[in-house]
């Protein structure tokens, strides 16, 4: 049910466009818009740009949790066309790429051959409508189908993984681990991406209000709201905006340097992934100094203790005497803050529409986009902005999303969309 207004929206031509939010979602909707001809304007609530893709100052670059960019999805695309990446930090030397496995309370180099069979892409494709555990369990066994569900928690920052939908789950793990990786790094962390995306937007001629916080909707324009679905739910009054996501522990750490740390950790006892980032990237902490970010999903009525002794039981296997190398130290709970996920019986398509009438439109990453992680507010916002400046077209479209539609912009189909990937 959409939120009642006391008038109807005065519509104006669509030349002009209004972005609620400027973090990784609306400075693509607001570039995509811009590149496409409109005026478009960004409001801000944080006096800088960037969301979840903010990294703080030195001395210890950190995001907020484990970040990284996945090449095998359109966003990368778009991305490396426009210069938006910059230089990446590189895989490190394969003496420095250790990367380990807690299983069955021991440290290891592999994990189990069952959890493997999982991983193949040649594997069967998982049904939507199965959960995880139960479909995995018929292909590897349990050990193998539940060593994989906690693996999947790098791409899912849920401590269950396996009651969500088998198909949900399975894409996420051929991601994670295919090879090569397709996770990247922009050196310097996630900021060097959104100053370059701010500088984009600039250059075309957005208007961006910091600092700018947005409790009412303007009435003259087509407005993108690409916040959080939270934020979103009480700016339109619209309690349908809810959807499942996860709940996790952040803990960042730096440690002085000692030769034989693990790049990775993975924990297959129970959700959980630890990173060295300083493996790749030496600019994100002092010299002498390794920064470590992980992630320990937790239940919702769970502690953040609970998280945190988790991830030291992983500290305590992996990195020798790290208690007395520590130098700094941070711990904090993401609620919601982790993505959507999906459960069995339902998809992407499922989730909150991005096309809320009355000339409102969703991006983020827990709305009915395809992709994973940071591709889904990439896609939806790409989307949105098709629909904002092709609303006449577009009218009375049950499913703006559908496959080879002409209108969108992430169809391969499409040779004439003006959001066109092939731009520059």
């Amino acid at each position: 049910m959409h939120p009642v207004r006391t008038h109807t929206r005065t519509r104006t031509p669509l030349t002009t466009l209004t972005v609620i939010g400027g973090g990784f979602a609306g400075l693509t909707a607001a570039i995509a818009a811009a590149e496409a001809g409109a005026k478009v304007t960004v409001h801000e609530a944080h006096h800088t740009l960037g969301g979840r893709g903010r990294t703080a100052e030195e001395p210890y670059r950190t995001n907020e949790g484990p970040h990284a960019l996945y090449s095998g999805g359109p966003h990368w695309t778009w991305l490396t066309r426009r210069d938006l990446i910059g230089p990446l930090a590189p895989l490190p030397p394969l003496e420095a790429a250790r990367f380990h496995f807690r299983h069955q309370g021991a440290l290891r180099r592999t994990p189990p051959l069952a959890m493997l069979k999982l991983l193949r892409h040649s594997a069967q494709q998982a049904p939507v409508d199965v959960d995880f555990m139960t479909w995995a369990t018929e292909q590897a066994g349990e050990k193998g189908a539940r060593a994989a569900a906690h693996y999947s928690a790098v791409a899912l920052f849920h401590h269950d993984p396996g009651t969500l939908s088998a198909a949900f789950v399975q894409e996420r793990l051929r991601r994670a681990a295919a090879l090569p990786p397709e996770a990247h790094y922009p050196r310097g962390g996630w900021a060097s991406v959104i100053d370059r995306m701010a500088a984009r937007a600039w250059n075309l001629g957005v208007r961006v209000e910091t600092l700018s916080r947005v409790d009412t909707l303007p009435e003259d324009t087509p407005v993108i709201v690409a916040t959080s679905l939270d934020a979103a739910r009480h700016l339109l009054r619209d309690d349908t905006l809810t959807w499942p996501g996860a709940r996790t522990v952040l803990l960042d750490l730096a440690v002085r340097t000692r030769r034989g740390d693990p790049f990775v950790v993975s924990d297959l006892d129970a959700p959980g992934w630890l990173e060295r980032f300083t493996a790749q990237d030496r600019t994100l902490a002092p010299a002498g100094e390794q920064l470590l970010q992980g992630q320990f999903p937790i239940a919702p009525h769970a502690s953040r203790a609970e998280g945190i002794a988790r991830a030291e039981q992983v500290l305590d296997l992996a990195f020798d005497g790290w208690r007395d190398r520590v130098t700094w130290r941070r711990e904090a709970t993401a609620n919601g803050r982790t993505g959507a996920v999906d459960l069995p019986g339902t998809s992407w398509r499922d989730r909150p529409a991005i096309e809320r009438g009355d000339g409102v439109y969703l991006a983020g990453d827990q709305v009915a986009a395809p992709g994973v992680l940071a591709e889904v507010s990439f896609n939806s916002a790409l989307t949105a902005v098709s629909l904002a400046l092709d609303t006449r077209r577009n009218r009375g479209r049950h499913d703006p999303r559908g496959p080879h539609d002409p209108l969108d912009p992430l169809d391969p189909h499409n040779a004439h969309n003006p959001l066109d990937l092939k731009q520059a």
